[in-house]
């Protein structure tokens, strides 16, 4: 009976978290959408803003020449790509770095379908040093990486 627990563990951990991240990052954006005008600004620490921006390219704004249906097509890719590593791995870490990076590519492909843009809203910058605004999705995809980076050296000094 166990046994049957712990697969099922496995399997409903990644859409938990890939869940969490979508609901999270789906609400926020519709929280910025609501109460913060587009370029408006709303300080909130001497380091932080809140800010509704539309982004049409990738990170940072990259390669917004490339059109929508681009990305589109590379997220599909790479959520393909990663629902097929999560079946395969058993590392906890990589599993939920995993699932922080589907969450974070379905958030940013449902803003890609529906509305052909990214809304990005967290403005962080130190004086003159600004990082281009980002969003929840962007936070899960960043955080998915690192972790997948220290499974995967964790992974390599073992072996």
């Amino acid at each position: 009976m166990s046994r049957g627990i712990d697969i099922l563990k496995k399997k409903l951990f990644p859409f938990l978290v890939s869940s969490s991240v979508v609901l999270l990052d789906y609400i926020t954006k519709k929280l910025i959408e609501i109460y913060v005008k587009p370029h408006e600004v709303i300080n909130v620490f001497p380091f932080l803003r809140i800010v509704n921006v539309k982004n049409t390219g990738a990170a940072f704004g990259l390669f917004a020449n490339l059109g929508n249906n681009i990305f589109i097509i590379i997220s599909l890719i790479a959520i393909i790509l990663i629902i097929l590593y999560l079946l395969r791995t058993d590392d906890e870490l990589e599993t939920l770095s995993l699932s922080l990076i589907l969450g974070g590519a379905m958030g940013n492909l449902i803003d890609r379908v529906t509305i052909s843009q990214v809304i990005d809203f967290i403005d962080f910058f130190i004086g003159k040093w600004h990082w281009p605004a980002f969003n929840a999705a962007d936070s899960a995809l960043t955080i998915g990486i690192f972790l997948f980076l220290l499974a995967n050296i964790r992974h390599w000094r073992r072996h």
